[in-house]
């Protein structure tokens, strides 16, 4: 699958937005290095160019970052109360609950290990959660329940209501993915 035209599309969009060539941006432990001129990103921590999805995704948040990032509320909300996820529902499971269940479900205080290498701190939801500072303005809860003899472990992933004024649903499941990939 190739993402050549929304690579273009954002990119074209950030051209119209950014008054300079070169922007950075922190995305959770790595920073990266966008040229306008040369249509490049490179994470910083590898000196390497960033996979096509990431990349559009870097564009996207850099473009509304530029339009001016929504505040914070403070209220988390669930993938399901999104607006239009019908389509997107099995892949966000799949995408980002089923690993994290994977990799913690027999274990739900290992979660705190992110603590140590990305930017998050320690919540008060479920029976382990964190919050993660994905990008500048855009936290994610992730919260574990430990399984019993009757149901199985658990996980979520919460957005602050905020996230819907930086990003399509198409990102967000995108952005789950990657935020799965990395706790």
């Amino acid at each position: 699958m190739s993402y050549e035209a929304a690579l273009n599309k954002a990119w074209g969009d950030l051209a119209e937005l950014s008054p300079e060539d070169n922007l950075s941006l922190k995305f959770l432990a790595d920073t990266y290095a966008v040229s306008l001129p040369d249509k490049k990103v490179i994470s910083l921590s590898c000196n390497a160019p960033a996979k096509d999805f990431t990349a559009i995704l870097l564009l996207h948040y850099l473009a509304r970052k530029l339009e001016g990032l929504p505040p914070t509320t403070g209220e988390w909300q669930d993938f399901k109360e999104l607006a239009g996820v019908e389509g997107y529902a099995a892949a966000f499971r799949s995408r980002a609950i089923a690993p994290i269940l994977k990799k913690y479900g027999s274990n739900p205080e290992g979660l705190l290990s992110v603590l140590e290498r990305l930017p998050a701190k320690k919540a008060d939801k479920g029976d382990v959660g964190i919050v993660l500072e994905v990008f500048e303005a855009v936290p994610t809860l992730i919260t574990l329940w430990r399984g019993d003899e009757e149901f199985g472990p658990e996980a979520n992933l919460l957005f602050d209501r905020s996230i819907t004024r930086i990003f399509c649903t198409e990102d967000i499941v995108v952005l789950a993915g990657i935020i799965a990939a990395s706790v």
